[in-house]
């Protein structure tokens, strides 16, 4: 099953006026991988990232995400992946409870189901002596936890992660990352936009995007040696170079 694309781009554009903030990308994407989607600030990420998820409409080119077309069937993809923002999504005024509570309503979950996804959520995140606190209260590193076990608590197919540990320290983020290691042995895709450089390390394949383009793609390895370098942050500052 590894060999199923769950993700299919090609051409995929995004303009806005005469700019191409997303300029005819392509790639492809399998199921139970992680693949990550770098570049640094303003490449275009994001905005890729919400074509895929189905709530921006591309200018033009093809996508399928989980065998649904981002043009025509944007609700299905919606209904079928999880999705983190670069800014934390739950609610600063409810508990970690409730916050539970109510995203498990809105993916449709049963009663009996949230119960069970719940207890095992906060076990896994050692929260359950906290559940009762305000999620506003925590900081910031369990805020970005929480939110990719919510995002997750409806099984998607694929979980989309925006830039998810910006801002953490150096423990949250490799603790983050064993999180991603569990859900993508259990089959689920990963596909996590960072700008960390090293993060690519974790992944399995990264596309490099610079100014709206993919530049590169490959397995870390593959494009270190391509490089001639010995880390990724050298790749990226290679294509870099040769753009300007």
């Amino acid at each position: 099953m590894k060999n199923e694309n769950v993700i299919e781009v090609e051409n995929l554009t995004k303009a806005f006026g005469a700019f191409k903030a997303v300029n005819a990308i392509s790639f492809e994407v399998k199921k139970g991988e992680i693949f990550g989607f770098l570049g640094a600030n303003g490449a275009g990420k994001t905005t890729a990232i919400k074509m895929l998820i189905g709530i921006s409409h591309p200018t033009s080119g093809k996508a399928k995400v989980v065998d649904f077309d981002v043009y025509t069937q944007p609700e299905a993809i919606k209904r079928n992946i999880g999705y983190m923002s670069q800014r934390f999504a739950l609610y600063d005024d409810l508990t970690v409870q409730e916050n539970i509570n109510f995203f498990g309503g809105i993916y449709g979950l049963s009663r009996k189901a949230i119960r069970q996804k719940s207890k095992d959520s906060l076990v896994e995140l050692g929260m359950h002596e906290i559940s009762s606190k305000l999620v506003g209260s925590l900081p910031l590193g369990w805020k970005q936890k929480l939110s990719f076990s919510v995002a997750l608590l409806h099984e998607p197919k694929i979980v989309f992660l925006d830039e998810p540990t910006g801002g953490v320290d150096p423990i949250t983020r490799r603790q983050f990352w064993e999180m991603i290691y569990k859900a993508a042995d259990q089959g689920t895709t990963i596909f996590v936009t960072t700008h960390y450089m090293d993060e690519a390390e974790y992944c399995d394949r990264v596309s490099i995007m610079v100014e709206g383009k993919i530049e590169a793609l490959d397995t870390p390895k593959n494009l270190k040696q391509q490089f001639k370098v010995a880390s990724m942050n050298e790749v990226f500052l290679k294509l870099a170079r040769n753009i300007e």
